[in-house]
């Protein structure tokens, strides 16, 4: 008997850590974009710091962009208990979203980061 116990133990063991490692990894990956979300923005900030104009539509328009990005998760996954809904893959989904998310808007931000490409006249506050 204590040898099916410890079979079925092993078993578990097996079967979760892959799972276990992949929820640690899109957490990981969703840190890892977060930083560079963060990295790129003031990357923009300083290299506009002259344009106050600018600077105040941008910190509205990232305050938007994470209410937005809230929201997107929010109707993603409505449930109020999210683990009750989701199981325990919930933690890794969310991330993997965020992950998404974050990704995009680190490619909208690094447009200004970028040279305005020459007759470009719809590049806006982009240099």
């Amino acid at each position: 008997m204590s040898q099916f116990f410890c079979r079925l133990g092993f078993i578990a063991f097996i079967c979760l850590s892959p799972f276990a490692y992949s929820q640690s990894d899109a957490c990981k990956d969703y840190k890892e974009a977060d930083g560079k979300l963060n990295e790129v923005y003031q990357a923009v900030v300083s290299k506009y710091k002259a344009d106050a104009a600018f600077l105040k539509k941008l910190k509205t328009a990232q305050k938007a962009w994470l209410a937005y990005r809230d929201a997107q998760l929010e109707a993603l996954y409505p449930a109020v208990n999210k683990q009750a809904e989701y199981g325990s893959v919930y933690t890794a989904c969310s991330c993997i979203e965020r992950t998404e998310l974050v990704q995009e808007r680190v490619a909208v931000l690094k447009k200004w980061l970028e040279p305005k490409a020459e007759g470009d006249v719809c590049s806006g506050s982009r240099k």
